[in-house]
């Protein structure tokens, strides 16, 4: 089959082959036939290592497909059914899931780096950097789906209607789920609340879909970038700013600042950039994956004074179960937009020039197809 492989961290290009196999199926894992596989900006992370993946590895994580096959053990799926991949899946038993905190999990985690990909039986060479020879290669965080066809762990797999098409599935898988999420269950934002959303990729777009549901009065999207700050606006926005006006709104609206203000961008910057952009007893919602070097700075006295809340929000801040329930009954609804979130398409073996397109801000979510 074909996949896609980062064989080096910090590898700007991925080697698209067509002798990959998928591997390690056996008890209580299922084979998913992929159709289509959405990119997000992890994948980036994960590539130049901001994120930690182990190389050789299949990225992607956002992927819907149908069963094709169970192994034993396994009674609650069958062949033919839709479904999405879950890049941190819960193992229902640790203390996080048991008080209801699943989304907290990072029991798969002890899998990072476990091969589920041989290539190379043939010896043959790949495009976009190829290497000769055979290996194995991980799945990004257990899934990896720039490929056709996976091995996972039962638990990394969430059952999807079938009315749901296959690519605005595969965006519930993370992005659109962690920003709505972030938004409703995170933030609880309340009705006519002021909002200020910094970053306007697939994660902030989906944190101004959250907000518009919740019924805030005021979503104001920041990023430097004019084309996202202006699409941005067609999903609910009700203002758009460059970074360097967000100070001087912020200071005019009433109590000096937002109710709420969500970082989706992952850097210590855009943190304090919303921290300085909330209110006195306002709430900062952090939902963008930055490095673990990357420090943010607070007083003492500003964190003891000004009561800003800091809300970090993993996977949407709830049971990926029930935000993703969530989600695709908002869709049915018509209260959210997923299909406007796709700008691009592309097969398996263009997937370089998608990652161009995300690097450039140019693509808000490319929906790869995968057949």
């Amino acid at each position: 089959m074909r996949a896609a492989i980062l064989h080096k961290t910090g590898q700007e290009t991925l080697d698209v082959r067509d002798d990959v196999e998928a591997v390690g199926f056996g008890p209580g894992k299922v084979r998913v036939r992929l159709r289509a596989a959405s990119l997000c900006h992890s994948d980036l992370s994960a590539m130049s290592g901001v994120l930690p993946q182990p190389a050789p590895f299949v990225p992607g994580h956002e992927g819907a497909g149908d069963v094709v096959e169970v192994g034993e053990g396994v009674t609650d799926l069958a062949v033919g059914d839709r479904v999405v991949l879950c890049w941190m899946a819960p193992c229902g038993r640790c203390a996080h899931c048991e008080r209801g905190r699943s989304h907290l999990c990072v029991a798969s985690l002890r899998r990072l780096g476990t091969p589920n990909f041989r290539y190379g039986a043939n010896g043959t060479d790949g495009e976009g950097g190829a290497t000769d020879g055979s290996g194995e290669a991980s799945g990004f965080y257990g899934t990896g789906t720039f490929a056709e066809e996976v091995v996972v762990e039962r638990d990394a797999v969430l059952p999807v209607p079938a009315d749901l098409p296959y690519e605005l599935a595969a965006l519930i898988g993370c992005g659109v789920t962690t920003g709505i999420g972030a938004a409703v269950h995170t933030a609880q934002v309340e009705p006519g609340a002021s909002v200020a959303v910094i970053g306007a990729g697939g994660v902030g777009v989906a944190a101004v879909q959250g907000a518009r549901v919740c019924g805030a009065g005021r979503i104001t999207v920041v990023d430097p970038v004019v084309s996202r700050r202006e699409r941005a606006l067609s999903f609910g926005a009700t203002e758009a700013l460059a970074p360097e006006e967000l100070k001087a709104v912020a200071k005019g609206l009433p109590g000096g600042g937002f109710d709420y203000v969500f970082e989706a961008v992952g850097r210590s910057a855009t943190v304090r950039a919303g921290y300085g952009a909330a209110r006195r007893g306002g709430a900062v919602v952090v939902i963008g994956a930055g490095a673990q070097d990357d420090l943010a700075s607070f007083s003492m006295g500003e964190l003891f004074f000004n009561e800003k809340r800091l809300l970090p929000s993993l996977y949407g801040g709830a049971p990926l179960v029930r935000t993703v329930g969530l989600v695709v009954e908002l869709w049915r609804a018509g209260r959210i937009d997923l299909a406007g979130m796709i700008t691009h398409r592309v097969a398996l073996a263009e997937v370089n020039d998608a990652l161009a397109q995300m690097r450039s801000g140019e693509a808000l979510r490319t929906v790869v197809t995968l057949g």
